[in-house]
């Protein structure tokens, strides 16, 4: 087994804890954890790059509240490891796939994980209600006991796609060349409907397509 594959492990679950339940420090950023795992695995700009794609899609979300949405922060590590090491940059769209499987499979956990705890919080809700300290605190790290373990399965659920996808590649020149201009295409249009979407209307929308085109026309006269 690669040794770097310990490492993502670990860094995949405290990216998965830091979504919804700690630290909340902007490591399950995808850009942040795909550049990371990147690094661990010494091909930082193949982190960086299924990162930014991945951030697109994840742009179009407000993880609050009772929100379901994918998480993208572990996904991106699974992702990382199936473009690393891998020629060109054919391999991101085959890898962006796999993430965004990896990241609805972890929307799943999520909604599970929410459902036990609340059950525990009902079950012990005259002890809550009381302040006691032991119980809150009983709660509290069991919480955080069941996100570990969730985190941990969607990052061993991506590595272990990853290494499928890294022993068997699926397609050939042709199709992943076509897989990649579609999740390239994809990712630009959640990007842009989120942020028309988020931008409210008037001025700010009007900014918002004077950066867009700006954007353009940078990228055009390059």
């Amino acid at each position: 087994m690669d040794p770097a594959v310990g490492w993502l492990l670990l860094w995949g679950t405290l990216v998965g804890l830091d979504l919804i339940t700690w630290p909340q420090a902007m490591i399950a950023r995808p850009l942040v954890a795909g550049t990371v795992a990147g690094w661990i695995l010494r091909d930082v700009s193949s982190g960086a790059a299924v990162g930014v794609i991945l951030e697109l899609f994840a742009l179009d979300l407000l993880p609050v509240g009772a929100a379901r949405y994918p998480d993208y922060g572990a996904a991106a590590v699974g992702a990382t490891y199936a473009a690393s090491g891998a020629p060109g940059v054919l391999s991101w769209g085959l890898a962006v796939l796999l993430g965004l499987v990896v990241a609805y499979a972890g929307q799943g956990g999520i909604h599970v994980v929410r459902r036990r705890t609340g059950a525990e919080v009902r079950r012990v809700a005259v002890a809550l209600d009381a302040g006691d300290p032991d119980t809150i605190r009983q709660v509290h790290f069991r919480g955080i006991a069941r996100d570990t373990v969730r985190s941990f399965g969607v990052t061993a659920l991506g590595l272990v796609l990853a290494a499928a996808v890294r022993a068997w590649p699926l397609l050939g020149l042709q199709g992943t060349a076509l897989l990649q201009m579609v999740t390239l295409g994809a990712a630009l249009g959640v990007s842009v409907m989120g942020a028309v979407r988020l931008s409210g209307r008037g001025v700010a929308r009007a900014w918002l397509a004077a950066g867009l085109v700006a954007g353009a026309g940078w990228v055009l006269l390059r």
